[in-house]
Protein backbone atom coordinates (compact mmCIF):
# COMPACT_ATOMS: atom_id res chain seq x y z
CA UNK A 1 0.00 0.00 0.00
CA UNK A 2 1.26 3.45 -0.89
CA UNK A 3 2.25 5.56 2.12
CA UNK A 4 -0.18 8.11 1.07
CA UNK A 5 -0.73 4.47 -0.16
CA UNK A 6 -11.23 6.09 -3.53
CA UNK A 7 -31.94 13.60 -1.75
CA UNK A 8 -32.68 17.02 -1.33
CA UNK A 9 -32.17 16.93 2.41
CA UNK A 10 -31.87 14.91 5.58
CA UNK A 11 -35.54 13.99 5.41
CA UNK A 12 -34.90 11.84 2.32
CA UNK A 13 -31.98 9.90 3.77
CA UNK A 14 -33.91 7.07 5.45
CA UNK A 15 -36.45 6.42 2.64
CA UNK A 16 -33.62 6.44 0.09
CA UNK A 17 -31.59 3.95 2.09
CA UNK A 18 -34.57 1.62 2.47
CA UNK A 19 -35.21 1.83 -1.25
CA UNK A 20 -31.61 1.00 -2.10
CA UNK A 21 -31.56 -1.96 0.28
CA UNK A 22 -34.81 -3.31 -1.12
CA UNK A 23 -33.57 -2.97 -4.69
CA UNK A 24 -30.27 -4.67 -3.96
CA UNK A 25 -31.53 -7.51 -1.81
CA UNK A 26 -34.84 -8.60 -3.30
CA UNK A 27 -33.16 -10.32 -6.22
CA UNK A 28 -31.07 -12.28 -6.47
CA UNK A 29 -29.07 -11.54 -3.34
CA UNK A 30 -31.87 -11.65 -0.79
CA UNK A 31 -33.15 -14.92 -2.17
CA UNK A 32 -29.73 -16.53 -1.96
CA UNK A 33 -29.02 -15.19 1.51
CA UNK A 34 -32.43 -15.97 2.97
CA UNK A 35 -32.10 -19.51 1.67
CA UNK A 36 -29.25 -19.98 4.09
CA UNK A 37 -31.26 -19.21 7.22
CA UNK A 38 -30.91 -22.14 9.56
CA UNK A 39 -27.91 -23.59 7.73
CA UNK A 40 -25.36 -25.19 10.01
CA UNK A 41 -21.64 -24.72 9.70
CA UNK A 42 -20.01 -26.97 7.13
CA UNK A 43 -16.63 -26.67 8.80
CA UNK A 44 -16.30 -27.16 12.54
CA UNK A 45 -12.54 -26.65 12.78
CA UNK A 46 -11.67 -24.56 15.83
CA UNK A 47 -7.90 -24.49 15.23
CA UNK A 48 -8.04 -22.10 12.31
CA UNK A 49 -9.25 -18.51 11.99
CA UNK A 50 -10.28 -17.77 8.42
CA UNK A 51 -10.40 -14.29 6.96
CA UNK A 52 -12.23 -13.79 3.69
CA UNK A 53 -10.50 -11.40 1.30
CA UNK A 54 -11.50 -10.14 -2.13
CA UNK A 55 -8.36 -11.47 -3.84
CA UNK A 56 -5.06 -13.18 -3.14
CA UNK A 57 -2.31 -10.99 -1.71
CA UNK A 58 -0.39 -10.14 -4.88
CA UNK A 59 3.11 -9.64 -3.51
CA UNK A 60 4.63 -11.04 -0.31
CA UNK A 61 7.99 -9.36 -0.91
CA UNK A 62 7.61 -5.99 0.89
CA UNK A 63 10.14 -4.36 -1.44
CA UNK A 64 7.71 -4.75 -4.34
CA UNK A 65 4.28 -4.79 -2.68
CA UNK A 66 2.05 -1.85 -3.61
CA UNK A 67 -1.54 -3.11 -3.22
CA UNK A 68 -3.28 -2.56 0.10
CA UNK A 69 -3.94 -6.22 0.95
CA UNK A 70 -0.36 -7.33 0.34
CA UNK A 71 0.99 -4.44 2.39
CA UNK A 72 -1.34 -5.26 5.28
CA UNK A 73 -0.42 -8.95 5.25
CA UNK A 74 3.28 -8.09 4.99
CA UNK A 75 2.98 -6.07 8.23
CA UNK A 76 2.25 -9.40 9.94
CA UNK A 77 5.23 -11.19 8.34
CA UNK A 78 7.92 -8.51 8.48
CA UNK A 79 9.05 -5.79 10.85
CA UNK A 80 10.10 -2.35 9.69
CA UNK A 81 12.33 0.35 11.12
CA UNK A 82 9.46 2.69 12.01
CA UNK A 83 5.69 2.68 12.41
CA UNK A 84 3.08 5.40 12.98
CA UNK A 85 1.13 6.46 16.05
CA UNK A 86 -2.50 7.59 16.23
CA UNK A 87 -1.56 11.06 14.94
CA UNK A 88 0.38 9.44 12.07
CA UNK A 89 3.72 10.58 13.41
CA UNK A 90 6.68 8.20 12.99
CA UNK A 91 7.51 6.09 16.05
CA UNK A 92 10.16 3.40 16.52
CA UNK A 93 9.47 -0.20 15.57
CA UNK A 94 12.78 -1.98 15.09
CA UNK A 95 14.90 1.11 15.66
CA UNK A 96 15.17 4.56 17.15
CA UNK A 97 16.80 7.38 15.20
CA UNK A 98 18.61 10.65 15.50
CA UNK A 99 19.33 13.38 12.99
CA UNK A 100 23.11 13.70 12.81
CA UNK A 101 22.66 16.53 10.29
CA UNK A 102 20.00 17.71 7.85
CA UNK A 103 21.13 15.00 5.42
CA UNK A 104 22.30 12.18 7.73
CA UNK A 105 20.07 10.01 9.94
CA UNK A 106 21.38 7.30 12.26
CA UNK A 107 19.12 4.37 13.15
CA UNK A 108 19.87 2.13 16.12
CA UNK A 109 18.22 -1.30 16.51
CA UNK A 110 16.54 -1.44 19.91
CA UNK A 111 15.99 -5.16 20.42
CA UNK A 112 17.42 -8.44 19.22
CA UNK A 113 14.88 -9.69 16.72
CA UNK A 114 15.10 -13.02 14.94
CA UNK A 115 14.05 -13.89 11.43
CA UNK A 116 11.76 -16.86 11.03
CA UNK A 117 14.69 -18.94 9.74
CA UNK A 118 16.52 -18.46 13.04
CA UNK A 119 19.00 -15.79 11.93
CA UNK A 120 19.47 -12.73 14.12
CA UNK A 121 18.37 -9.45 12.55
CA UNK A 122 21.23 -6.95 12.42
CA UNK A 123 22.09 -3.63 10.82
CA UNK A 124 23.59 -5.58 7.89
CA UNK A 125 20.10 -6.81 7.02
CA UNK A 126 18.77 -3.24 7.10
CA UNK A 127 21.53 -2.09 4.75
CA UNK A 128 20.99 -5.02 2.38
CA UNK A 129 17.23 -4.49 2.29
CA UNK A 130 17.40 -0.80 1.43
CA UNK A 131 20.27 -1.16 -1.02
CA UNK A 132 18.25 -3.74 -2.92
CA UNK A 133 15.23 -1.40 -3.01
CA UNK A 134 17.45 1.39 -4.37
CA UNK A 135 18.99 -0.86 -7.03
CA UNK A 136 17.41 0.14 -10.39
CA UNK A 137 17.86 -3.41 -11.67
CA UNK A 138 15.66 -4.79 -8.90
CA UNK A 139 12.64 -2.77 -10.00
CA UNK A 140 11.09 -1.81 -6.68
CA UNK A 141 8.09 0.49 -6.94
CA UNK A 142 9.24 2.11 -3.68
CA UNK A 143 12.49 3.35 -5.16
CA UNK A 144 10.80 6.60 -6.23
CA UNK A 145 9.79 7.59 -2.68
CA UNK A 146 13.34 6.79 -1.50
CA UNK A 147 15.21 8.46 -4.36
CA UNK A 148 16.57 11.09 -1.96
CA UNK A 149 18.83 8.49 -0.33
CA UNK A 150 22.39 8.97 -1.58
CA UNK A 151 23.85 6.01 0.32
CA UNK A 152 23.15 3.57 3.14
CA UNK A 153 26.15 3.04 5.45
CA UNK A 154 26.77 0.26 7.96
CA UNK A 155 28.14 1.69 11.24
CA UNK A 156 28.19 -1.45 13.39
CA UNK A 157 26.01 -4.47 14.18
CA UNK A 158 23.17 -2.32 15.52
CA UNK A 159 23.54 1.02 13.71
CA UNK A 160 23.06 2.20 10.13
CA UNK A 161 23.25 5.66 8.58
CA UNK A 162 21.06 6.95 5.76
CA UNK A 163 22.76 9.78 3.86
CA UNK A 164 20.47 12.00 1.77
CA UNK A 165 21.26 14.04 -1.32
CA UNK A 166 19.30 16.94 0.19
CA UNK A 167 17.37 17.71 3.36
CA UNK A 168 14.02 15.94 3.68
CA UNK A 169 12.11 16.64 6.93
CA UNK A 170 9.66 13.82 6.16
CA UNK A 171 12.38 11.25 5.49
CA UNK A 172 11.91 9.08 8.59
CA UNK A 173 8.28 8.38 7.64
CA UNK A 174 9.44 6.85 4.36
CA UNK A 175 11.26 3.92 5.99
CA UNK A 176 8.35 1.49 6.09
CA UNK A 177 9.85 -1.38 4.07
CA UNK A 178 9.88 -4.72 5.88
CA UNK A 179 13.43 -5.89 6.66
CA UNK A 180 14.69 -9.09 4.98
CA UNK A 181 17.70 -11.32 5.79
CA UNK A 182 20.87 -10.24 3.97
CA UNK A 183 21.92 -13.86 3.45
CA UNK A 184 18.77 -14.62 1.48
CA UNK A 185 18.80 -11.35 -0.45
CA UNK A 186 22.26 -12.28 -1.71
CA UNK A 187 20.93 -15.68 -2.82
CA UNK A 188 17.99 -14.09 -4.67
CA UNK A 189 15.56 -15.92 -2.43
CA UNK A 190 11.97 -15.83 -3.80
CA UNK A 191 10.42 -13.85 -0.93
CA UNK A 192 7.24 -13.36 -2.95
CA UNK A 193 6.67 -17.13 -2.80
CA UNK A 194 8.34 -17.96 0.52
CA UNK A 195 8.40 -14.86 2.71
CA UNK A 196 10.87 -14.89 5.60
CA UNK A 197 10.70 -11.92 7.92
CA UNK A 198 10.79 -11.21 11.65
CA UNK A 199 7.17 -10.22 12.17
CA UNK A 200 4.63 -11.63 14.67
CA UNK A 201 3.44 -14.18 12.09
CA UNK A 202 5.41 -16.67 10.01
CA UNK A 203 4.59 -17.93 6.55
CA UNK A 204 3.30 -21.51 6.26
CA UNK A 205 1.99 -21.99 2.71
CA UNK A 206 0.20 -20.37 -0.20
CA UNK A 207 -1.80 -21.61 -3.17
CA UNK A 208 -4.75 -20.43 -5.24
CA UNK A 209 -7.18 -21.35 -2.46
CA UNK A 210 -5.54 -19.71 0.56
CA UNK A 211 -2.54 -18.12 2.25
CA UNK A 212 -1.67 -19.69 5.60
CA UNK A 213 0.37 -17.94 8.31
CA UNK A 214 1.02 -18.86 11.93
CA UNK A 215 1.03 -16.54 14.93
CA UNK A 216 4.32 -17.05 16.75
CA UNK A 217 2.87 -16.14 20.15
CA UNK A 218 0.42 -19.07 20.31
CA UNK A 219 0.79 -21.10 17.07
CA UNK A 220 -2.71 -20.02 15.97
CA UNK A 221 -3.16 -20.59 12.23
CA UNK A 222 -4.63 -17.75 10.17
CA UNK A 223 -6.03 -18.47 6.72
CA UNK A 224 -6.56 -15.74 4.12
CA UNK A 225 -9.15 -17.13 1.74
CA UNK A 226 -9.83 -15.23 -1.51
CA UNK A 227 -13.52 -14.95 -2.37
CA UNK A 228 -14.01 -12.47 -5.19
CA UNK A 229 -17.76 -12.04 -4.91
CA UNK A 230 -18.87 -10.02 -1.87
CA UNK A 231 -22.21 -11.83 -1.59
CA UNK A 232 -20.45 -15.19 -1.52
CA UNK A 233 -18.19 -13.93 1.28
CA UNK A 234 -21.30 -13.24 3.36
CA UNK A 235 -22.70 -16.69 2.47
CA UNK A 236 -19.51 -18.31 3.67
CA UNK A 237 -19.59 -16.30 6.89
CA UNK A 238 -23.14 -17.50 7.56
CA UNK A 239 -22.21 -21.11 6.88
CA UNK A 240 -19.11 -20.94 9.08
CA UNK A 241 -16.66 -21.38 6.18
CA UNK A 242 -15.21 -17.96 7.03
CA UNK A 243 -14.79 -16.24 10.38
CA UNK A 244 -14.04 -12.59 9.53
CA UNK A 245 -14.41 -10.21 6.60
CA UNK A 246 -13.02 -6.68 6.77
CA UNK A 247 -14.42 -4.00 4.42
CA UNK A 248 -15.02 -4.56 0.67
CA UNK A 249 -18.77 -5.16 1.01
CA UNK A 250 -21.66 -3.13 -0.31
CA UNK A 251 -23.62 -1.10 2.28
CA UNK A 252 -26.61 -3.38 1.69
CA UNK A 253 -24.63 -6.50 2.55
CA UNK A 254 -23.30 -4.88 5.73
CA UNK A 255 -26.85 -3.95 6.68
CA UNK A 256 -27.94 -7.52 5.99
CA UNK A 257 -25.12 -8.92 8.14
CA UNK A 258 -26.11 -6.68 11.06
CA UNK A 259 -29.48 -8.41 11.13
CA UNK A 260 -28.18 -12.00 11.18
CA UNK A 261 -28.14 -13.84 14.51
CA UNK A 262 -24.86 -15.62 13.81
CA UNK A 263 -22.99 -12.50 12.66
CA UNK A 264 -21.87 -9.21 14.16
CA UNK A 265 -20.49 -5.98 12.70
CA UNK A 266 -17.87 -3.81 14.39
CA UNK A 267 -17.04 -0.25 13.33
CA UNK A 268 -14.12 2.17 13.65
CA UNK A 269 -13.54 5.66 12.27
CA UNK A 270 -11.48 5.56 9.09
CA UNK A 271 -9.06 7.62 7.03
CA UNK A 272 -10.11 6.69 3.48
CA UNK A 273 -10.78 10.05 1.82
CA UNK A 274 -13.54 10.20 -0.80
CA UNK A 275 -13.62 13.14 -3.19
CA UNK A 276 -14.95 14.45 -6.50
CA UNK A 277 -12.27 15.59 -8.92
CA UNK A 278 -12.47 18.35 -11.54
CA UNK A 279 -10.70 18.81 -14.86
CA UNK A 280 -9.21 22.30 -14.55
CA UNK A 281 -8.49 22.41 -18.28
CA UNK A 282 -12.22 22.30 -18.99
CA UNK A 283 -13.75 25.63 -20.07
CA UNK A 284 -16.58 25.31 -17.56
CA UNK A 285 -14.93 23.63 -14.59
CA UNK A 286 -11.98 25.99 -14.43
CA UNK A 287 -14.53 28.57 -13.25
CA UNK A 288 -14.62 28.61 -9.47
CA UNK A 289 -18.31 29.59 -9.37
CA UNK A 290 -19.29 26.33 -11.06
CA UNK A 291 -17.10 24.24 -8.75
CA UNK A 292 -18.63 26.00 -5.73
CA UNK A 293 -22.13 25.40 -7.06
CA UNK A 294 -21.40 21.68 -7.40
CA UNK A 295 -19.97 21.53 -3.87
CA UNK A 296 -22.98 23.35 -2.40
CA UNK A 297 -25.45 21.36 -4.49
CA UNK A 298 -24.48 17.99 -2.99
CA UNK A 299 -26.01 17.11 0.37
CA UNK A 300 -23.17 15.04 1.81
CA UNK A 301 -24.87 14.40 5.16
CA UNK A 302 -27.93 12.95 3.44
CA UNK A 303 -25.70 10.74 1.28
CA UNK A 304 -23.77 9.50 4.32
CA UNK A 305 -27.03 8.59 6.06
CA UNK A 306 -28.56 7.05 2.96
CA UNK A 307 -25.66 5.03 1.61
CA UNK A 308 -23.39 4.48 4.60
CA UNK A 309 -26.03 4.39 7.36
CA UNK A 310 -24.16 7.24 9.06
CA UNK A 311 -20.84 5.36 9.09
CA UNK A 312 -18.70 8.12 7.61
CA UNK A 313 -17.74 11.65 8.64
CA UNK A 314 -17.60 14.83 6.60
CA UNK A 315 -14.20 15.66 5.15
CA UNK A 316 -12.62 19.05 4.57
CA UNK A 317 -9.15 17.96 3.55
CA UNK A 318 -7.22 14.93 2.46
CA UNK A 319 -5.78 14.39 5.96
CA UNK A 320 -8.09 13.44 8.82
CA UNK A 321 -8.48 16.06 11.60
CA UNK A 322 -6.48 14.02 14.11
CA UNK A 323 -3.42 13.87 11.83
CA UNK A 324 -0.50 15.98 13.10
CA UNK A 325 -1.07 18.19 10.03
CA UNK A 326 -4.87 17.90 10.09
CA UNK A 327 -7.28 20.85 10.19
CA UNK A 328 -10.21 20.06 12.51
CA UNK A 329 -12.02 23.33 11.76
CA UNK A 330 -12.73 22.57 8.08
CA UNK A 331 -15.19 19.99 6.80
CA UNK A 332 -15.98 21.12 3.27
CA UNK A 333 -18.62 23.36 1.74
CA UNK A 334 -22.09 23.39 3.35
CA UNK A 335 -25.14 22.14 1.51
CA UNK A 336 -26.86 25.28 0.20
CA UNK A 337 -28.92 24.75 -3.00
CA UNK A 338 -30.15 28.37 -3.00
CA UNK A 339 -26.62 29.73 -3.03
CA UNK A 340 -25.61 27.06 -5.56
CA UNK A 341 -28.28 28.30 -8.00
CA UNK A 342 -27.07 31.88 -7.51
CA UNK A 343 -23.48 30.85 -8.24
CA UNK A 344 -24.54 29.21 -11.50
CA UNK A 345 -25.71 32.62 -12.70
CA UNK A 346 -22.08 33.77 -12.55
CA UNK A 347 -20.80 30.98 -14.81
CA UNK A 348 -19.81 31.99 -18.32
CA UNK A 349 -21.28 29.30 -20.53
CA UNK A 350 -19.86 28.94 -24.07
CA UNK A 351 -22.45 28.69 -26.81
CA UNK A 352 -23.95 25.26 -27.26
CA UNK A 353 -23.11 23.89 -23.79
CA UNK A 354 -26.64 24.07 -22.40
CA UNK A 355 -28.88 21.10 -23.15
CA UNK A 356 -32.43 21.31 -24.49
CA UNK A 357 -33.78 21.87 -20.96
CA UNK A 358 -31.46 24.79 -20.35
CA UNK A 359 -29.27 22.80 -17.93
CA UNK A 360 -25.48 22.77 -17.82
CA UNK A 361 -24.53 19.27 -18.94
CA UNK A 362 -21.41 17.70 -17.42
CA UNK A 363 -19.88 14.26 -17.81
CA UNK A 364 -19.24 12.30 -14.60
CA UNK A 365 -17.05 9.20 -14.78
CA UNK A 366 -17.03 6.41 -12.24
CA UNK A 367 -16.24 2.72 -11.95
CA UNK A 368 -18.93 0.11 -12.50
CA UNK A 369 -19.01 -0.78 -8.80
CA UNK A 370 -22.74 -0.78 -7.86
CA UNK A 371 -22.25 1.45 -4.81
CA UNK A 372 -20.30 4.04 -6.84
CA UNK A 373 -23.01 4.02 -9.51
CA UNK A 374 -25.68 4.60 -6.85
CA UNK A 375 -23.66 7.50 -5.47
CA UNK A 376 -23.40 8.97 -8.95
CA UNK A 377 -27.17 8.66 -9.37
CA UNK A 378 -27.74 10.57 -6.12
CA UNK A 379 -25.37 13.35 -7.20
CA UNK A 380 -27.21 13.47 -10.50
CA UNK A 381 -30.58 13.90 -8.75
CA UNK A 382 -29.30 16.55 -6.35
CA UNK A 383 -27.43 18.61 -8.95
CA UNK A 384 -30.32 18.56 -11.40
CA UNK A 385 -32.33 20.56 -8.85
CA UNK A 386 -29.84 23.43 -9.07
CA UNK A 387 -29.48 23.41 -12.85
CA UNK A 388 -26.79 20.83 -13.65
CA UNK A 389 -27.37 17.64 -15.61
CA UNK A 390 -24.79 14.93 -14.90
CA UNK A 391 -24.20 12.44 -17.68
CA UNK A 392 -23.01 9.34 -15.81
CA UNK A 393 -20.43 7.18 -17.56
CA UNK A 394 -19.42 3.99 -15.75
CA UNK A 395 -16.60 1.70 -16.85
CA UNK A 396 -14.65 -1.30 -15.67
CA UNK A 397 -11.90 -0.28 -13.26
CA UNK A 398 -9.04 -0.50 -15.77
CA UNK A 399 -10.75 1.69 -18.38
CA UNK A 400 -12.00 4.17 -15.80
CA UNK A 401 -8.62 4.58 -14.09
CA UNK A 402 -6.81 4.94 -17.40
CA UNK A 403 -9.18 7.71 -18.46
CA UNK A 404 -8.63 9.56 -15.18
CA UNK A 405 -4.85 9.40 -15.47
CA UNK A 406 -5.03 10.60 -19.08
CA UNK A 407 -7.29 13.53 -18.17
CA UNK A 408 -10.22 12.23 -20.23
CA UNK A 409 -12.99 13.46 -17.93
CA UNK A 410 -14.87 16.49 -16.66
CA UNK A 411 -15.84 15.11 -13.23
CA UNK A 412 -14.91 11.85 -11.51
CA UNK A 413 -14.83 10.37 -8.04
CA UNK A 414 -12.16 8.30 -6.29
CA UNK A 415 -10.75 7.77 -2.81
CA UNK A 416 -7.29 7.98 -1.28
CA UNK A 417 -6.57 5.01 0.98
CA UNK A 418 -4.02 4.72 3.78
CA UNK A 419 -2.66 8.27 3.61
CA UNK A 420 -0.07 8.97 6.31
CA UNK A 421 2.53 11.42 5.02
CA UNK A 422 1.72 15.07 4.17
CA UNK A 423 3.96 14.89 1.12
CA UNK A 424 0.83 13.49 -0.53
CA UNK A 425 0.04 17.14 -1.32
CA UNK A 426 3.06 17.45 -3.60
CA UNK A 427 2.08 14.21 -5.33
CA UNK A 428 -1.55 15.22 -5.83
CA UNK A 429 -1.71 19.02 -6.13
CA UNK A 430 1.67 20.35 -7.26
CA UNK A 431 1.67 21.87 -10.77
CA UNK A 432 4.71 19.71 -11.56
CA UNK A 433 2.86 16.48 -10.63
CA UNK A 434 0.69 16.13 -13.74
CA UNK A 435 0.60 12.41 -14.70
CA UNK A 436 2.87 10.56 -15.34
CA UNK A 437 5.01 12.69 -12.97
CA UNK A 438 2.48 12.47 -10.16
CA UNK A 439 -1.23 12.16 -9.40
CA UNK A 440 -2.42 15.70 -10.16
CA UNK A 441 -5.07 14.18 -12.40
CA UNK A 442 -7.26 17.28 -12.41
CA UNK A 443 -4.43 19.43 -13.82
CA UNK A 444 -4.83 21.80 -10.87
CA UNK A 445 -2.34 24.68 -11.16
CA UNK A 446 -2.16 27.29 -8.41
CA UNK A 447 0.88 29.42 -7.58
CA UNK A 448 0.04 29.82 -3.90
CA UNK A 449 -0.53 26.08 -3.49
CA UNK A 450 2.81 25.37 -5.18
CA UNK A 451 4.54 27.89 -2.92
CA UNK A 452 3.05 26.40 0.26
CA UNK A 453 3.86 22.83 -0.82
CA UNK A 454 7.49 23.70 -1.48
CA UNK A 455 7.86 25.81 1.66
CA UNK A 456 6.47 23.02 3.81
CA UNK A 457 8.67 20.35 2.19
CA UNK A 458 11.82 22.32 3.09
CA UNK A 459 10.81 23.34 6.60
CA UNK A 460 12.88 21.64 9.30
CA UNK A 461 10.82 22.79 12.30
CA UNK A 462 7.88 20.45 12.79
CA UNK A 463 5.47 23.03 14.21
CA UNK A 464 6.11 25.40 11.31
CA UNK A 465 5.81 22.55 8.82
CA UNK A 466 2.44 21.59 10.30
CA UNK A 467 1.29 25.23 10.12
CA UNK A 468 2.20 25.45 6.44
CA UNK A 469 0.40 22.20 5.59
CA UNK A 470 -2.70 23.37 7.46
CA UNK A 471 -2.63 26.67 5.57
CA UNK A 472 -2.31 24.70 2.35
CA UNK A 473 -5.36 22.55 3.13
CA UNK A 474 -7.46 25.61 3.88
CA UNK A 475 -6.32 27.10 0.56
CA UNK A 476 -7.15 23.88 -1.31
CA UNK A 477 -10.67 24.00 0.14
CA UNK A 478 -11.09 27.69 -0.70
CA UNK A 479 -9.99 27.13 -4.32
CA UNK A 480 -11.91 23.83 -4.51
CA UNK A 481 -9.07 21.76 -5.89
CA UNK A 482 -11.50 18.87 -5.30
CA UNK A 483 -14.83 18.46 -3.53
CA UNK A 484 -13.95 16.74 -0.23
CA UNK A 485 -16.73 14.27 0.54
CA UNK A 486 -16.12 12.07 3.58
CA UNK A 487 -13.88 9.67 5.45
CA UNK A 488 -15.52 6.25 5.31
CA UNK A 489 -15.53 4.14 8.49
CA UNK A 490 -13.69 0.83 8.71
CA UNK A 491 -15.78 -2.23 9.57
CA UNK A 492 -15.45 -5.95 10.15
CA UNK A 493 -18.15 -8.60 9.86
CA UNK A 494 -17.47 -11.71 11.90
CA UNK A 495 -19.15 -14.70 13.40
CA UNK A 496 -20.35 -14.39 16.99
CA UNK A 497 -17.69 -16.88 18.16
CA UNK A 498 -14.94 -14.42 17.21
CA UNK A 499 -13.63 -12.11 19.93
CA UNK A 500 -10.75 -9.69 20.43
CA UNK A 501 -10.59 -8.42 16.85
CA UNK A 502 -9.48 -4.77 16.78
CA UNK A 503 -10.05 -2.38 13.89
CA UNK A 504 -7.67 0.43 12.94
CA UNK A 505 -8.42 3.67 11.14
CA UNK A 506 -6.04 2.89 8.26
CA UNK A 507 -7.47 -0.58 7.61
CA UNK A 508 -4.45 -2.59 8.75
CA UNK A 509 -5.02 -6.24 9.72
CA UNK A 510 -3.09 -6.14 13.00
CA UNK A 511 -6.30 -7.11 14.80
CA UNK A 512 -5.57 -10.69 13.70
CA UNK A 513 -2.72 -10.80 16.21
CA UNK A 514 -5.15 -10.88 19.16
CA UNK A 515 -8.31 -12.38 17.71
CA UNK A 516 -9.68 -15.64 19.15
CA UNK A 517 -12.38 -18.13 18.26
CA UNK A 518 -14.48 -19.48 21.08
CA UNK A 519 -15.05 -23.22 21.27
CA UNK A 520 -18.46 -24.29 20.03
Amino acid sequence: MNRFGCNQGESLALPLRRSLIKTALTAPVLGILSGLNGCASTNSSEKVIRMGVSSRPRMLDPRKATDALSSRVNRLLYRQLIDFDERFEPVPDLATWQSISATRYRFTLTDQSEFHNGETLSAEDVVATYRSVLDPQFGSAHRGSLKGIRKVELINATQVDFVLSEADPLFVGRLVIGILPKSLIEKNHPFHQQPIGSGPCEFVSVNEQKLVVRRLADAQLLHFIPVKDATVRILKLKKGELDIVQNDLSPELVNYAENQDELKVDWHTGTNFGYIGFNFEDALLKQKALRQAIAMGIDRKAVINAIFAGHARLAGGLLVPEHWCGVPEIDGYPYDPVQAKALLQQVKIPAGLLNSEGLIELSYKTSNDPTRIRLATIYQSQLRKIGIQLKIQSYDWGTFYSDIKQGRFQLYSLAWVGVKSPDIFQYVFDSAAIPPKGANRGRYRDERADHLIRQASKQTQKNEQARLYRTLQIHLQETLATVPLWYEDQYAVSRKQISGYQLYSDGRLDGLLNVHKQQA
